[in-house]
C-alpha cells in the first residue's frame, strides 16, 4: 500500500513539474506590425501573421485586406488613422 501512494505522489509531483514547466513559457504572438512614421506619409506593414485595411469611416465590404497600409498627412499635427487589423496566414 505504502508503494502505491509513493508511485501516485510521484505521478503527481511529475505531473504538476510539466504544468509549471510548460505555463512559464512565454507563448508565441499571433502577428507582427512594422510601423514606419516620418514626416509626411506613414507606412504601416503586417511582416507575419495578419491582413491590414483602413476602418475610420467603418469597413467596407467591397475593399480587401493587405499586408500593407499607407496613409499620409500635410497638416501640422494629425491624428492617427484608425487601421483595422485581422490575423491572418
Amino acid at each position: 500500500m505504502a508503494r502505491r501512494l509513493l508511485q501516485i505522489a510521484v505521478a503527481l509531483a511529475v505531473f504538476g513539474a510539466g504544468w509549471v514547466v510548460a505555463r512559464a513559457q512565454t507563448p508565441a504572438p499571433d502577428f507582427e506590425l512594422m510601423v514606419d512614421a516620418p514626416g509626411g506619409q506613414t507606412n504601416i506593414t503586417c511582416v507575419r501573421g495578419c491582413k491590414l485595411m483602413w476602418v475610420e469611416r467603418g469597413i467596407n465590404p467591397n475593399a480587401t485586406a493587405t499586408s500593407t497600409f499607407q496613409y499620409a498627412c500635410t497638416a501640422p499635427r494629425c491624428s492617427s488613422a484608425r487601421v483595422g487589423g485581422w490575423v491572418g496566414q
